[in-house]
């Protein structure tokens, strides 16, 4: 028998008990904390081996799971671990149904729904979210069945179901459901206003904004919608709209910590506001409002830094980069990007060198920069450097490196780049198109026939152009001129880069009439005003034919004056054709383009020289004489006494 005092009342053991199953309470809720915190960290591998070590769980510890398999895409493994649930609660089938509803395409949506259809108890959260799945997918009318169906609707469902109509381009059924709401929080103003944005509607937006706020008052969080506001003008030019707006709002004269929660300009307005005048390049504008600002963040100081730098004014970028309390990696990049604009990448080198950390962007502003540049060797160490310190390059790194192949022509390095790019990244179009460019200039033609060809349809005018510059300047001007009629029948809109290439082709090609009616069909079918390029080549193109009268006709009718390619052409052509008379008027004229240049001088000589015009001859030998020209070594003047 055991002894009495070794016995516990039954008072004494329900207590006991009760003290374990608190203990073992307290620590399963502390493990799913810790299990949360995991998966929200993105230590998921941790979080994983966690739970299935775990000897106890609750629905809590399962949801917490099936939510980090959703936040990673993992949606059958979530499923897997939801159908494994010993009991499952609202959040547990909600968390699936969002899961399902987060997915494009019907598959995915109709799961969702079942699960919908089969859940023990619906809550206001699982109606909006088949609502927001179904208007993801497009399929409006469904979303409106189910949400005219709900037996409980809150600001939520509406807001879901108005933003739904703006995504699917339906402003007029997203206003009539926002008219109709019982009641609106800022959140449905904000998302209101944001929907009308999106769809081009601004002044409507503005109308909206306003009378909501006259009407329900102006709440501080309506500042939101101003600043969408503001920013949207600005996307479109219309600054003066944009400061209109931007005065309307009341603005906060003294810095203040605990600022009571009033409608007022945030630093976000005033950021917006300058941005604008910054897209517009009105930086005095945009100083003005920077200097009247009290709280400056680091976007204010970037924007403004940037201003100068697109103004190409580095003085002033300079001034308030060393102004700015603390200078983040994109104040640095822009300092970089700047120098390098204007031709400085000595001094865009030194404030690489003096970042305090560097990040992909700022390698690849360097790199970008020496190739603008033409420094290949100088982009070519610094890309080797960057793989020695162990920085992962991505698409614009092997961009800037396949420019700089294509500037030095050098089809081995071009091919070791085009092997990092099928090792590293996925190809995206601009990368193909630095690929047909460097291939097509190093004359490997069929490598970028290959690739271009790989190239979905429709192809975008700046692939098209690679290829047919790349033929035509390897002298293929009708294999040139077929992807251009290819391009016309693909209804791809072509640009002044693509008739430079066409015009070059007709020219290498001799086909003078067909190069006249490219000319004339840019002006006239595609509102393109001819550049020097176009002129040149059409010159080229008419005076190598002997057509030099309808030559000199084209250059004097010309609305700009005419450079050293288009007068050189001619000269060229009058060499061809002996017309001296010609080509005296063309030499003079590159002579005073070029007064330091020999070729002008001795290409005239010769042409005398060889029509036995030996006064003329000597004349111009006097002039180079006279001019201190000196012979460039890949000429020659003929000598008189042999004639």
């Amino acid at each position: 028998m055991v002894p009495r005092r070794y016995l516990l009342s039954s008072s004494r053991f329900s207590s006991t008990l009760k003290a374990v199953d608190s203990s073992k309470a307290d620590d399963l809720y502390t493990m799913n904390k810790r299990l949360s915190h995991l998966i929200r960290s993105g230590k998921f591998h941790e979080a994983k081996s966690m739970f299935d070590q775990m000897g106890k769980r609750n629905t809590v510890t399962w949801n917490s799971m099936i939510s980090g398999y959703l936040k990673r895409r993992e949606i059958t493994q979530a499923r897997k671990l939801f159908d494994e649930m010993p009991e499952r609660d609202t959040v547990s089938w909600n968390l699936m149904i969002s899961g399902y509803a987060s997915y494009l395409g019907f598959k995915f949506l109709e799961e969702g729904k079942n699960l919908f259809e089969q859940m023990p108890m619906r809550d206001v959260v699982s109606w909006n979210t088949m609502i927001s799945g179904y208007a993801k997918n497009g399929r409006m009318n469904e979303a409106k069945g189910l949400f005219e169906s709900m037996p409980e609707k809150n600001v939520v469902s509406w807001n879901a179901m108005i933003t739904g109509f703006f995504d699917n381009g339906d402003t007029s059924s997203a206003t009539e459901y926002f008219k109709r709401m019982p009641e609106r929080d800022s959140a449905s103003v904000n998302a209101f206003v944001s929907g009308l944005v999106r769809n081009g509607e601004l002044d409507e937006a503005v109308r909206a904004l306003i009378e909501c706020g006259n009407r329900d008052g102006w709440s501080e969080d309506l500042i939101a919608s101003c600043n969408t506001l503001i920013a949207a003008y600005g996307q479109k030019g219309r600054v003066d709209d944009a400061r209109k707006l931007f005065n309307q709002i009341p603005s906060n004269s003294v810095q203040r910590k605990n600022r009571d929660r009033v409608f007022e300009r945030n630093v976000v307005t005033w950021n917006s506001m300058i941005m604008c005048y910054v897209k517009a390049a009105d930086i005095f504008s945009a100083r003005e409002l920077f200097d009247q600002m009290v709280d400056k963040d680091t976007i204010s100081w970037n924007t403004m830094i940037n201003g100068y730098v697109q103004m190409l004014n580095m003085e002033e970028a300079l001034n308030l980069f060393n102004a700015m309390p603390k200078p983040d990696n994109m104040s640095w990049n822009s300092m970089i990007s700047g120098y390098a604009q204007m031709g400085n990448v000595e001094r865009a080198r030194e404030y690489f060198d003096m970042m305090p950390q560097k990040y992909l962007v700022s390698w690849n502003t360097m790199i970008a920069g020496y190739e603008k540049n033409k420094d290949y060797k100088g982009a070519i160490k610094l890309f080797i450097r960057m793989q020695a310190e162990g920085e992962k390059h991505d698409r614009h790194t092997l961009s800037s490196i396949l420019s700089v192949s294509t500037g030095l022509v050098n089809l081995q390095l071009g091919m070791q780049i085009h092997q990092l790019v099928s090792k590293s990244v996925i190809p995206d179009v601009p990368i193909k198109n630095s690929l047909i460019t460097m291939y097509s200039k190093c004359g490997a033609l069929m490598e970028s026939r290959i690739i271009f060809d790989e190239l979905k349809s429709p192809k975008e005018v700046i692939s098209w152009n690679a290829i047919i510059g790349g033929y035509a300047s390897h002298g293929y001007a009708l294999e040139a001129l077929e992807f251009f009629e290819s391009m016309k029948k693909n209804n791809v809109q072509p640009t002044y880069i693509t008739f430079i290439s066409v015009l070059s082709a007709c020219s290498h090609a001799g086909l003078v009439d067909e190069g006249w009616a490219y000319f004339n069909s840019m002006v006239s079918e595609y509102g393109i005003e001819p550049c020097v390029e176009h002129y040149a080549s059409l010159v080229d193109n008419v005076a190598r034919h002997g057509q030099l009268e309808e030559a000199m006709d084209l250059i004097k009718s010309m609305p700009f004056d005419p450079d050293k390619e288009i007068w050189g052409a001619l000269l060229s052509a009058c060499r061809l054709h002996n017309n001296v008379e010609l080509a005296r008027v063309a030499a003079e004229a590159l002579m005073k383009l070029e007064p330091e240049s020999s070729a002008a001088y001795i290409l005239l000589y010769n042409m005398y020289a060889e029509a036995g015009q030996w006064d003329a001859a000597a004349q111009v030998r006097e002039m180079m004489e006279r001019n201190n020209i000196r012979k460039q070594k890949a000429f020659s003047l003929i000598d008189s006494s042999h004639s």
